[in-house]
């Protein structure tokens, strides 16, 4: 009998242990497993624009004359729109319904509507929609005067942009930045998402070669939203003759620096879709070069090519005609010979393969560069001439590195979405 309590004993203990063991294992499973990340919560939210968020700058606007800054990618997203096909309004019509005082509405580069052809002069006028006045900011004049903020009280600027130094809104931004300094008028910048906002590259713009292209020596890609941006040209005194803006920024909601992102209006008329929008920083390289890159097709920045490269070399042809964004594209009327990238894997980075491709499969290479169109989209001489010279792809790269670097320490300062 003493033995049988003995084992029963036995038995009890272990099973006690037992059951510690396999609490403690579950405790330990519970603890290794990892937290759910901000990143992954933010993912899992829609993305709210600076727009959408009325609570946030509304009440800055109450008494106000305001002056508008934006184009077709000036949106607040709606559930159900009334009487309209679209998931969205324009902010201008919702903020009139909002009985904000608007006295004008300045156009960017492709007009107010985004109808416009790049380079294309945007003339002053009237919106037929609200009766506005328009004044152009592409043309003569890109900066607003004096007397065309003589009666605004506070300026809101919001528009989509695409993370590309030589994507002139930024350089719009910069200058009605400037004249509100020097003119004492706040502006707010309702900021939204940069779809090649996940990396840094590309060859920085060199001082000398500062235009409507390129304003601030900062790389190709930056990788930074409009709204960062502003923060940047204001504290680290880019505007001119060190005047500083009276800036606030609203920001996004929901958003990081790697969330995909889908533009639902074209933010010119030349980047159709997600994929034009990703080839762009390396595509644009070829609006400083003789070679069609899409424009007068229906795949604008997804494909090149010219009727001068060695036809042997290429499968794939096209004709450019002009088109809406492109009443005389490059090219026009003749086979081109080229690739279509239109099924291209999205990237991370700026590609001169397609650049180099091309060079090397132009018969007449004195056809190739337009030399002073170049050196602005590139915003630096060198690299024409490493391509001139047959430089590879991953040289030209390297040459590119140390400015990345100095720009990234300066650009964390203003970061908002880490």
């Amino acid at each position: 009998m003493a033995f049988l309590n003995s084992l029963k004993s036995t038995f009890f203990i272990w099973f006690l242990l037992l059951i510690a063991c396999g609490n403690q294992t579950k405790a330990e499973k519970t603890q290794s497993k990892p937290a759910v990340s901000l990143n992954d919560s933010v993912k899992a939210k829609p993305v709210v624009v600076a727009a959408n968020r009325t609570e946030a700058y509304l009440p800055l606007l109450k008494g106000k004359k305001v002056g508008i800054v934006g184009n077709q990618t000036t949106i607040i997203f709606k559930d159900e729109v009334k009487d309209a096909p679209l998931p969205y309004v324009h902010l201008v019509d919702s903020l009139l319904a909002h009985d904000v005082d608007i006295k004008k509405v300045f156009a960017p580069e492709h007009g107010f509507r985004g109808s416009a052809d790049a380079g294309e002069k945007v003339k002053d006028g009237v919106d037929n929609k609200t009766g506005l006045p328009l004044i152009s900011l592409y043309g003569k004049n890109r900066k607003p005067s004096a007397a065309q903020l003589e009666d605004i009280d506070i300026v809101l600027f919001d528009i989509q942009d695409v993370g590309v130094r030589f994507y002139t809104y930024i350089a719009t931004l910069q200058l009605v930045m400037e004249a509100c300094a020097e003119q004492n008028v706040p502006i707010i910048v309702l900021d939204r998402p940069n779809p090649n906002g996940a990396y840094i590259d590309g060859p920085t713009m060199k001082k000398e070669h500062s235009s409507f292209l390129g304003m601030t020596e900062i790389p190709l890609v930056y990788g930074m939203t409009i709204g960062e941006y502003a923060r940047m040209i204001n504290e680290e005194k880019w505007l001119g003759n060190g005047v500083k803006a009276d800036l606030t920024v609203i920001p996004l909601e929901n958003w990081t620096y790697d969330t995909p992102y889908s533009i639902p209006v074209r933010p010119s008329p030349n980047l159709p879709n997600d994929t034009a929008i990703n080839l762009y920083p390396s595509l644009g390289l070829f609006e400083g070069t003789n070679i069609n890159a899409g424009r007068g097709t229906e795949l604008q920045f997804q494909c090149y090519g010219a009727s001068f490269l060695d036809s042997t070399q290429y499968s794939y042809k096209y004709t450019p005609m002009p088109n809406f964004g492109s009443k005389s594209p490059k090219e026009n009327g003749k086979i081109c010979f080229g690739k279509d990238l239109s099924g291209f894997p999205k990237m991370n980075e700026v590609s001169l393969q397609w650049l180099i491709d091309a060079y090397t499969n132009t018969l007449d290479k004195s056809k190739f560069f337009n030399t002073k169109g170049f050196t602005a989209h590139a915003g630096t001489e060198a690299l024409q001439k490493q391509i001139e010279q047959g430089i590879s792809e991953e040289e030209i790269k390297a040459t590119w590195q140390s400015d990345i670097d100095k720009f990234k320490k300066i650009r964390k300062k203003y970061l908002m979405y880490r």
